[in-house]
Order: C-alpha cells, then structure tokens, then sequence
C-alpha cells in the first residue's frame, strides 16, 4: 500500500477551484542595463541634466588640460634639445672639422718655412690638435653608441694618431734637410683630405640633421590640444546660454571662470606657440643656415690655403689623373671656386643685417685681393723664382697668407655673429613653451572645479 508523504495530504482539486496560472520569475537585470536606465530617467529631470553637463563640462577642460600639457611638453623638451644639445653639438662638430682642416693648413705653413718652423705657426698647429681632440671627447660622451655619429667619431679617434705622426716624421726630416720630408707631408695631407675630413664632414652632417629633426618636432602645431580646447570652450559657452535660456540670469560665476581659464590656456597655447615656432624657424633659416653656409666657406678657405702651400712643397711632383696639371694647385681653384658661391649665399641669407654682411662682405674683398696675389706667386714660381714666390707666399706682407688670415678673420667675425642670432632666437622659442605645461595643468584643474561649482549652483536651486 502507498502512503503519501509525511505531513503533506494530497487533494484532488475541488470542482470550484480552477488551476493557477504558473508564473516564471523574471531573470535580474546586468549592471549597466541598470545603469543606462537610472541615467535615462535622471536625463529626463532638469537636476540630471545638470549632473550629466557638469561632468562633461569637468571631463572636457581636464582633457584639454591633460592633452596641451602632454603635447607641448613634448616639444618644450625639443626646444630645450635644440638649445642645450642639438646645436652644442652641431658646432662641436664643425668645430672639429674646422680644427682639423687649420691644422693641416698650419703644418703646410709651417714646413715651408724651413727647418725652424715658426714659433706661431707650431703654437697654431698644436692648438688645433688639441682643440680637435678636446672637442672628440665631448661629442663622444654625448652620443649615443649606436649613432652614426658615433661611429665617426671612433674613426677620427683612430685616425688623428696617424696623421700627427706622420706630421711629426715631416718636420723631423725637414729639419735635417731631407727631401722625404715633403713626402711624409704629403701622405699626411692625403690622409687629412681622403679619411679625416670625409669622416669630420659626416659627423657634422649627422649632428645637423639632429638638430634640423628637433627644431622641427618643437615647432609641431599642437592640433590635439587646439582641438580640445576649441571644443571645451564652446561647451562652455553652451552650457551658459543654455542656463540663461532657462532662468535669465546673465551670469554664473563658477562657469563664467571656467570659461575665462579656459580661454586663457586657449589663447596662451596658440600664442606660446606660434611665438615659439617663429623664433625656431628664424633661429634655422637666419641663424643655423648661415651658420652652415660660413662653416662651409671657412673650411674651403683653409682647404685652399693648405693646397696653395703644398703646391710649393711638392713642386710638380702630385699630378691629377690625367696627368696634365698639378693636383694641388687644382684643388685650389675648386676650393676658391666654392668658397666664392658660399660667400655670395651668406650675403643673400644676411639680407638687410648690416652687422652680419659687413664681416661677409670684407671676406669677399680678401679673397678677390687672394686670388691676385695667388697668380702672381704663381708666375713667379713658373718663372723659376722659387724663394721669391716663397715669399709673396708666407711672406708677411703682401702675400697670400696675409690676405688668407683676413678672410678667416672676417669669417671667424661672421660666424660668432650668426651664432648669437641663433643663440638668441632658440633661446627665445624655447622660453616661450617654458611655463605653458604647468599653466595648462592648474589652469584645468582650476576650470573643472569652478565649472562643477557652477553647475552645483544651479543644483542648489532645486533642492
């Protein structure tokens, strides 16, 4: 027999009960289905729309506060880059390039003037050396090991050695009166020209290009932060005449100084930066160009003097591929050649600044007064006159060398001139960032409270 449960009676449905619908409870709702509702609904009321626009309103002048200063910290570092490392280090690199070419040009010098070499000129030569290496040492622990740059700096390392020893083989032979004196100059001057040099112009190019690449990342418009502020303000300015609409009243205070931080970081990004874009691209087009340019002519005119010498020392000896003219005394016509065109273009970059044409313009005088006096040292050699064309040569009056020292001292002049502009102008454009990444931080920090100060206000209202 079946016994139904314990404590439980089984009945049969009576014939007035009717059977009760089964209800299925309803599954619970997720999180942000919730959530999206109770916003739908605070949308609905004035007070949530308020609390809706306030955050926003604080969100958006944070974000444009938070971009300007990621952004503009970013090319305020370029700018300090271009100031404090980028050119050093460019100058440095001619700096080195224009020692090394001096220093050959000063043992050329100094070997024709016979066995006792002038006190001065040795004086100049080991100067050189010194600044060279001085100057080797500083871009080396400035770059990057992985570099180029680096790379061409272990090369004049290992190269310079070489050529000073075989500079101090020439003078030692020289002063016993031997003639394999002038070979072992030779050979120096072919190494100075053929790997010195070269690598010294390649570094100096590499250290331009990294200072062309930061001057041009500083001056970057800021189209983020522009953007972001363009649409904070007008935010603001709509959440202002939405609440004039609705209640008359012309002003609310905690808006109206969210507006005004807000259009004061605006106004001090787009000024701060358009100052300090036109100061880094004056400071590249009238400083580092001319800078380039009369670098450049600096290092022909020594080029040229170093092969005027040598065209004394190895009398015919150094001939070009073809066989039909001295070697060196080609290379000097194509270094004045090229001297005069760089001279013609740092006029032109100088345009309507007397102080900087003057010094290019006297250098352009020397060197026509050079290239004369060159062609009659030249006769007088052909002619047989070998000490008489010494002498319009290293003579110290009315040779060659005089009129050579007067183009590097106009050039020297210029070149001292033109970095002060470049100095200046940099120096300008960087402290025109200087303040504006902290300014756009508090000036954020500060709109987004009063902005949700003002909101608050009108919240206050409705309580």
């Amino acid at each position: 027999m079946t016994h139904p449960p314990s404590g439980t009676a089984l009945r049969e449905p009576g014939p007035d009960q009717s059977s009760a619908p089964v209800t299925v409870p309803a599954q619970r709702r997720g999180v942000p289905s919730v959530a999206a509702e109770r916003l739908r609904a605070a949308a609905t009321t004035e007070p949530g729309r308020l609390q809706i626009i306030g955050a926003a309103l604080a969100l958006l002048v944070v974000v444009f506060g938070g971009v300007t200063f990621l952004e503009i910290s970013g090319r305020a570092s370029s700018a300090d880059d271009v100031v404090t490392r980028s050119q050093p280090l460019s100058a440095g690199a001619a700096g080195i390039y224009r020692s090394l070419a001096d220093a050959d040009t000063m043992a050329a010098s100094g070997f024709l003037a016979g066995a006792q070499e002038p006190p001065d000129v040795l004086a100049t030569y080991e100067a050189d050396i010194k600044e060279a290496s001085r100057l080797l040492v500083e871009a080396a622990a400035s770059t990057d090991a992985s570099t180029s740059s680096h790379r061409e700096i272990l090369t004049l390392g290992e190269l310079l050695p070489e050529y000073t020893g075989l500079i101090e083989r020439a003078r030692a032979n020289n002063r016993q009166g031997l003639p394999l004196g002038g070979a072992y100059l030779r050979y120096a001057n072919q190494k100075m020209t053929n790997e010195i040099l070269p690598a010294a112009e390649r570094l100096y190019a590499a250290e331009t290009g990294r200072l062309g690449t930061d001057s041009a990342d500083a001056r970057q418009w800021p189209f983020l932060s522009l953007a972001a502020g363009v649409v904070a303000l007008a935010a603001l300015v709509w959440t202002q005449r939405r609440t004039y609409r609705r209640t008359n009243r012309v002003f609310n205070h905690g808006l109206l100084a969210a507006t005004a931080a807000a259009a004061v970081l605006l106004l001090w990004l787009a000024v701060g930066h358009t100052v300090a874009r036109t100061e880094l691209r004056s400071a590249m087009v009238h400083g580092q160009e001319s800078l380039d340019v009369l670098n450049k002519a600096r290092i022909n005119s020594l080029k040229a003097r170093a092969n005027e010498n040598l065209t004394l020392v190895a009398r015919g000896a150094v001939l070009t591929p073809d066989g039909t003219r001295d070697k060196y005394e080609t290379d000097y016509g194509t270094g004045m050649k090229a001297l005069g065109t760089q001279l013609e273009s740092a006029r032109k970059l100088a345009g309507g600044d007397s102080l900087g044409r003057a010094p290019v313009d006297a250098a352009i005088e020397s060197v026509s007064e050079w290239q004369e006096r060159h062609k009659k040292a030249r006769t007088t050699d052909d002619r047989g006159e070998y000490d008489s064309a010494l002498t319009q040569v290293i003579g110290p009056k009315g040779s060659t060398g005089e009129s050579f020292e007067q183009v590097d001292d106009a050039l020297e002049r210029a070149l001292t001139h033109e970095q002060d502009e470049f100095d200046a102008a940099a120096e300008d454009g960087r402290g025109a960032l200087g303040g504006l990444p902290v300014g756009a931080a508090v000036l954020a920090v500060l709109g987004a409270v009063a902005a949700t100060a003002g909101v608050n206000r009108r919240l206050s209202e409705y309580r």
